[in-house]
């Protein structure tokens, strides 16, 4: 599940299109400080120092429906429906502080719920649960030295549900060239994960009862204890679970060509170790038995990129990136990204977009009942297989200076429609809603 959910957060967080408020400063004698309305304030060192201010608010919200027949919770057959509601909120703060640094908190918060058919069928019999929930709030700070043409930062992020714990952090670093046309940066991540270990029925042990010192120990199928002491009092753990650690360097050199043509080189180096099956994923053997997913330890993989967006006319940009990956799991894949945001007066836009990508199997996977019970590694999960896949649809976007309907607060409006198919049969709809406040 957790592929989905960052298939539809991701796909709204990219519906968002940053627009920057413009905020006029009060005058007014009186130096008072306002989360709204920014004053400014000067101290003996020569430079001017802007109290913190609220510089744009984004809510996104954004609708996702998925059907397929290749469920890895039941070995790669199966119901894959899905359907998942997804909602976040982003506040962009923004203060100038010593040597006319530009530093800039952005802090969000998101929370999504789903459904799923599939996983009612980690119990053999379908009682399991059919629907969960995550939050993941994240924090970032940077400050910018504008004179120099450099910013540095450290963010954070958490994101929680019931069988899936991820705690991050990173750091970050920019530099223009002398002349302000390129820009060169580099991003440092780590993700700390705990997997908890929730097996099919069929592999959860019966229930134990122990009596030791006159205490009562009761381990239930899941793993957890219960321990009733001789005074009556009761402690209870958690299900076990598993790390889970990504470790990724990103690089990237952006240059402005000309006023109208400019480039971006992305390139990373992600490394991942730990538990990196899914207890809840089986896998059935030419023999018919059936087991749980079993992956290597490590993985590395090396994803490389490149982006060019011209600006055709006054009215129409070309937005292209293609993305070569691969990994030492075996598997390669190519993606091609198209964007024509086309803009039909000074306050709507339109942007129809297309991408294309294809991937060759990892070298652990086999469909139902098609992996030996000789070997070593095994996956039935079509995450790992080999597939085609078109994503297309399109965003429209209003701006108007007024505001939309005429409330000055709500600056922009984006709502975006997708469709994605691939050659495995799954296929799923997004549609995502993008408010931008000032």
């Amino acid at each position: 599940m957790k592929k989905i959910f960052l298939t539809a957060a991701g796909f709204a967080m990219l519906c968002r299109i940053n627009a920057y408020a413009q905020v006029m400063k009060a005058d007014t004698a009186k130096k008072v400080f306002s989360l709204a309305e920014p004053t400014s304030t000067a101290d003996n060192s020569g430079y001017q120092t802007k109290p913190l201010r609220i510089e744009e608010v984004n809510l996104v919200s954004s609708y996702y429906l998925q059907n397929g027949n290749h469920s890895a919770v039941t070995g790669g057959i199966g119901t894959e429906h899905v359907t998942d509601l997804s909602n976040g909120i982003n506040l962009k703060l923004v203060w100038t502080g010593p040597g006319q640094h530009k530093n800039t908190i952005d802090a969000g918060l998101g929370f999504d719920h789903h459904t799923s058919a599939s996983q009612a069928f980690i119990n053999k019999s379908g009682a399991s649960s059919t629907g969960g929930s995550r939050i993941y709030p994240s924090v970032d700070w940077t400050s910018e030295n504008e004179k120099k043409g450099t910013s540095f930062g450290v963010g954070t992020y958490i994101s929680s549900e019931y069988n899936y714990r991820s705690i991050g952090a990173d750091l970050h670093f920019s530099a223009k060239t002398a002349n302000k046309m390129g820009e060169f940066g580099v991003k440092l991540q780590g993700y700390f994960d705990q997997v908890r270990l929730i097996y099919p029925s069929e592999f959860i042990p019966t229930s134990t009862t122990t009596t030791t010192g006159g205490a009562t120990v009761v381990t239930t199928a899941s793993g957890r204890t219960s321990t009733l002491s001789a005074d009556g009092s009761e402690t209870k753990s958690s299900i076990p679970s598993s790390p889970r650690n990504t470790y990724s360097a990103s690089f990237s050199y952006s240059q402005i060509i000309n006023p109208r043509l400019q480039i971006m080189f992305l390139a990373d180096v992600v490394t991942q170790n730990g538990y990196l099956s899914l207890p809840f994923h089986r896998v059935y053997f030419n023999t018919g038995r059936d087991t749980i997913e079993h992956l290597p330890s490590s993985r590395f993989k090396l994803p490389l990129g490149f982006r060019a967006n011209y600006f055709l006319g006054d009215r129409i940009i070309i937005r292209t990136y293609y993305r070569f990956y691969t990994d030492n799991w075996g598997t390669h894949s190519n993606t091609i990204n198209l964007e024509v945001p086309v803009k039909i007066s000074p306050f709507f836009s339109i942007a129809p977009f297309y991408r294309y990508y294809d991937q060759t199997a990892a070298k652990y996977f086999a469909p139902y009942e098609a992996h030996a019970p000789t070997d070593t590694y095994y996956t039935s999960n079509y995450e790992y297989a080999q597939f085609h896949a078109n994503f297309f649809g399109a965003g429209i976007r209003l701006s108007p200076p007024k505001g939309v309907a005429g409330w000055q607060s709500l600056h922009e409006l984006e709502l975006r429609y997708g469709r994605y198919q691939q050659t495995t049969g799954l296929a799923s709809n997004v549609v995502s809603l993008s408010l931008g406040f000032k």
